[in-house]
């Protein structure tokens, strides 16, 4: 059950209107890494969680997400407040009004005509929110590392967002949302670190002859660190193909009616690798295309 406070989390203070500023805002409104998406996917999450713990810090924090989502959608309205009246009442010559509503040159007077500046369930070019950004898979330990990410490029989006505006109350508010990313972090890695173990995700346990080699499969200058040391990986400089000690062919076991059939598919549709078919391409090429050998050359005339 939800009841909702008039009272925004935080204090939403707007200096001027900016509707070119309104329009990258609604990246956190309706985009990938945005309040929404982050609230659905924490509810949705919180729905399924057998761990009564883990259940309510979920809850808890889809609730402040959509706290958060009225918070960001308040700001876009504020900026976009004075263009809305200008746009519906017209008091402007034409190509003023197209001037003001285009901003620092990105769609805002796309989203002012179609939403009349209101936020609209859209990322900053434009594109309608999905429920496919919503990547839970239903295994806490997989979900939680998840969500670490997730708050993590949210609180990036929220940096670069501060930094395209001199507004300080718009810089303010920005602010207290990419610390309360932080502190979603810390919860979500808290929570993920009761879990004992929490590594590899799920229940089956790696395959003990692959879970600790490590594959150079890139050719060059090869850097070592942590993530291939001797010390916590067996380092295969060149690894042959098929590891399993295989031939590395793929093979299936047909019963004999289906091994005939595929059989006379493939006889049907053999090429023959000693003919030469004239083409298209051939019957299409000029004259002084072709040497005496017959093949084509543009150099020579």
């Amino acid at each position: 059950m939800f009841v909702h406070n008039k009272r925004l989390q935080y204090t939403v203070r707007v200096a001027q209107p900016n509707p070119g500023l309104a329009n990258l805002l609604l990246e956190q409104f309706g985009g990938p890494q945005g309040e929404l998406a982050a609230a659905c996917r924490y509810f949705t999450q919180a729905l399924a969680e057998e761990d009564p713990g883990r259940k309510d810090m979920l809850f808890d924090i889809a609730t402040e997400e959509l706290s958060h989502l009225e918070v960001i959608g308040s700001l876009i309205a504020m900026l976009n407040r004075g263009a809305k009246g200008d746009l519906a009442e017209g008091v402007q010559q034409e190509a003023e009004l197209y001037r003001s509503l285009q901003g620092a040159g990105n769609d805002s007077h796309v989203t002012q005509l179609l939403y009349g500046g209101g936020p609209a369930l859209i990322n900053s070019a434009g594109v309608p929110w999905t429920a496919a950004y919503i990547d839970t898979i239903g295994e806490p330990t997989a979900d939680l590392r998840s969500n670490i990410a997730a708050e993590a490029r949210a609180k990036i989006v929220y940096e670069r967002l501060m930094n395209v505006t001199d507004d300080p109350g718009v810089q303010e508010a920005l602010g207290f949302l990419m610390t309360r990313e932080v502190a979603h972090q810390k919860s979500f890695e808290k929570a993920l670190y009761s879990i004992t173990p929490n590594f590899p995700p799920g229940k089956a346990p790696g395959i003990p002859r692959f879970a600790s080699i490590y594959y150079n499969m890139s050719e060059g200058d090869d850097v070592r660190g942590p993530w291939n040391a001797d010390s916590n990986f067996a380092y295969v400089a060149e690894p042959e193909p098929a590891v399993d000690g295989g031939d590395g062919t793929a093979s299936v076991e047909l019963p004999p009616e289906q091994e005939a059939t595929v059989e006379a598919f493939a006889l049907r549709g053999a090429s023959d690798p000693d003919s030469d078919p004239t083409t298209g391409v051939d019957l299409g090429k000029a004259d002084d295309d072709i040497d005496a050998s017959g093949a084509s050359d543009p150099l020579v005339r």
